[in-house]
């Protein structure tokens, strides 16, 4: 019988039992198949990753994928790559190599007014409230297309805006909610401490119902009593939806998250789970030497 080659999949024949062999995938073949069922199943991804602004490579061939209802940590010492990764999830800059990738799906044109419709949702460390109007009102402006377009609507008494405006106020209030706001939707948010506003920013980016939730340092400007509280709120969000967490606050990187990606000068060095990552030399030495994440955190 004419032997027929297989072009799908490189093999090699190993002994499994006298008088018969075993198939096994090669190596290079497996991981390959590996990275390809990641690529498959992941809510979201970055692929090879490059950017340069001008002669600064800022991210260099950087990759990491987010499982559906998952936490999943970014870290890295001061000028890694962080806020620049984040911007590329966004939308806000364009990678010069690589993918960005949605539920398998390629994205070449992002853009940040594109994320909605797309079922991302972010919050940024500049919070960008509108002063003038409620809590309830702000939050509002954060759902999506067509519910912004229902409560334009609403503000011009076009038909159908009743029943619109309704809907939009219920998801917003709660959002609210949810994070225990409801009642402080009448509040203005200029009156309110910083704590409250990041919360208000937050259940803006939770009323259009995402499935990928971006968080830029959700945890700067507050106290530890009130990092606790967030780390509660973060896991409870990643039973439901898909969450992206750039964090510098270690101990709350180390309690929330599934998996954490580790950059340093713009590349990925280390990837992993919280217990996987702590113990990593190359993060060590990146962080603290011969010191310890656990005393990093603690300082």
């Amino acid at each position: 019988m004419t032997p027929v080659c297989q072009q799908t999949k490189v093999v090699q024949v190993t002994p499994h039992k006298e008088g018969s062999v075993r198939q096994e995938p090669a190596p290079e073949a497996e991981l390959a198949d590996r990275e390809l069922a990641d690529r498959e199943l992941a809510e979201f991804a970055l692929e090879h990753v490059t950017v340069h602004f001008g002669g600064l490579t800022a991210l260099s061939d950087a990759s990491l994928s987010v499982a559906p209802r998952s936490v999943h940590g970014v870290i890295g010492p001061n000028g890694a790559g962080k806020t620049t990764l984040f911007n590329v999830a966004c939308g806000f800059v364009r990678p010069d190599e690589g993918r960005v990738v949605l539920r398998g799906r390629h994205l070449p044109q992002l853009r940040p007014h594109h994320l909605p419709r797309l079922g991302i949702a972010r919050t940024l460390q500049g919070l960008g409230l509108f002063e003038g109007v409620s809590v309830l009102d702000n939050v509002m402006l954060g759902a999506d297309h067509h519910a912004r377009s229902g409560f334009a609507a609403a503000l011009f008494r076009l038909p159908g805006s009743r029943r619109a405006e309704h809907d939009l106020r219920t998801r917003a209030m709660e959002a609210l909610d949810s994070l225990g706001m409801a009642h402080l939707a009448a509040a203005y948010p200029g009156g309110l401490p910083y704590p409250l506003r990041k919360r208000v920013a937050l259940a803006r980016a939770l009323v259009c119902e995402p499935s990928l939730l971006l968080l830029d340092e959700p945890a700067s400007g507050l106290g530890a009593d009130e990092i606790e509280e967030l780390g509660l709120l973060v896991r409870s969000l990643g039973e439901r939806m898909s969450v992206l967490l750039v964090e510098h606050h270690m101990d709350l990187v180390m309690e929330v998250c599934d998996e954490i990606t580790v950059l340093d000068f713009g590349r990925v060095i280390a990837h992993g789970s919280p217990a996987q990552v702590r113990e990593d030399p190359q993060v060590l030495d990146a962080y603290l030497g011969d010191a310890s994440l656990a005393e990093e955190g603690t300082a």
